[in-house]
């Protein structure tokens, strides 16, 4: 059978110009496909129409893929490669199957020996680090932390024993309506000197991106709100 390729889009990580984050290549060969995977449509069809496809999308074939998707609507995503068809992955932002339900279907081409095709783009996790002045030789992305507050503090009392015994720095991320409530866990229970940063909205105009100790931050009294988010622990 003839496969089509599996293309790894990214996105802005909010609602700036396409044009500004996702180079000019990858916006170009973003026109030419017809078969989309994306985590959301709606947001899909912004994106796509503020990249140069507005009078285009009425034309375009839609498939969701996020957390509610099940293995077997997954598995029949294969069908979308027949032909020769090639097809794009989108992620609501930055890149596809980072801390992402895309990743499903990556592993699935990669089983049926279709093609992936990564493509140049915006990774909040990257850029956040690279702004950190932590350690950039050695680090671990952890996800999302568990959302019970017991097990949250459990798991950050971890990851900064780690962060401290070793010196790798520890990413991870929240969704953003416990953004501050991770904060408060962070400062309640990490050591005085531990250092944290705090990345919100990152390409975005209101960029906020600041490395202190926990000292420091206990002093400011910082609210973050809902904003998109990366947090670093490190020494």
């Amino acid at each position: 059978m003839n496969k089509g390729k599996l293309y790894l889009i990214p996105s802005p990580l909010g609602d700036n110009d396409p044009a500004e984050v996702i180079p000019g290549p990858v916006l170009g060969l973003l026109q030419g496909f017809r078969t989309f995977v994306v985590e959301e449509t709606r947001t899909a069809r912004r994106y796509l129409s503020r990249a140069g496809m507005k009078g285009r999308i009425s034309e375009l074939e839609f498939h969701e893929l996020n957390e509610h998707t099940a293995p077997e609507q997954t598995e029949s995503y294969l069908k979308l490669f027949e032909n020769g068809n090639d097809v794009a992955l989108i992620s609501e932002a930055g890149l596809p199957a980072v801390a992402d339900p895309g990743a499903r279907l990556v592993a699935l081409a990669h089983r049926h020996g279709i093609e992936v095709v990564p493509c140049v783009g915006p990774s909040s996790l990257m850029l956040a680090l690279m702004a950190s002045g932590m350690n950039g030789q050695s680090f671990a992305f952890c996800g999302y932390l568990p959302a019970k507050p017991d097990e949250r503090k459990q798991r950050l009392k971890a990851i900064e024993k780690i962060a401290s015994g070793t010196g790798q720095s520890q990413i991870f991320i929240e969704t953003p309506y416990r953004n501050d409530a991770m904060l408060k866990d962070i400062l309640e229970v990490c050591m005085p000197g531990t250092k944290l940063c705090i990345a919100a909205d990152i390409t975005l105009p209101d960029a906020s991106i600041r490395t202190m100790t926990v000292a420091e931050w206990r002093k400011e009294g910082t609210v973050i709100g809902k904003r998109p988010c990366v947090f670093i622990i490190g020494r």
